[in-house]
């Protein structure tokens, strides 16, 4: 029995979730989330606890056991606290900046660099730091993912975007012996 999966998933007062054919639907007070159900699970919904368990004892039916709680329960939080990861920019000469939804950095390059906020993520900045929140825990991630992907942290003296509490392993770097 897969650890995660056997887990109920306990529905906090103002969130509702419908299970409909292949979709699961879960509304709370910051937004509303769908993903698709998974073939080799069954979903249930018995006094505000929702149980997943796994049709057979396949490989497959039980890595998705285990998946779909996660993935519930995600959506879960997401609906009502929400996601968020936090981003650190480091380097001489960098700076960050919002313009309503989009983010402008420079980064050392030629060009300031723009970063749009998709639809269903706020980005928020604070002296040399950027927050990415949002609902999705999977969007929230990627985008994080993405800003981060601009300039990654260089090995030598850590300059670039990282995630906050990311360690950095530092190279040494020439020694300037004869």
């Amino acid at each position: 029995m897969s650890r995660i999966g056997k887990l109920p998933v306990e529905i906090p007062a103002g969130v509702t979730i419908t299970v409909d054919g292949d979709a699961i639907k879960v509304s709370g007070p910051k937004g509303n989330l769908e993903a698709a159900k998974l073939p080799h699970v069954t979903v249930a919904i018995e006094d505000n606890v929702l149980t997943v368990a796994r049709i057979s004892d396949e490989k497959i039916a039980k890595s998705q056991h285990g998946l779909m709680r996660a993935l519930i329960n995600n959506m879960v939080v997401g609906v009502t606290k929400g996601f968020e990861k936090k981003l650190e920019v480091s380097g001489v000469g960098f700076k960050v900046a919002l313009q309503g939804n989009k983010l402008v950095m420079a980064l050392g390059f030629s060009h300031p660099v723009e970063f749009i906020a998709p639809d269903g993520i706020t980005l928020g900045v604070e002296k040399m730091s950027i927050s990415v929140s949002g609902i999705s825990k999977q969007q929230v991630g990627q985008v994080a993912a993405d800003i981060r992907a601009l300039k990654k942290p260089e090995p030598y003296k850590g300059k670039g975007i990282k995630y906050e509490g990311e360690h950095i392993i530092r190279k040494a770097g020439k020694t300037g012996a004869k």
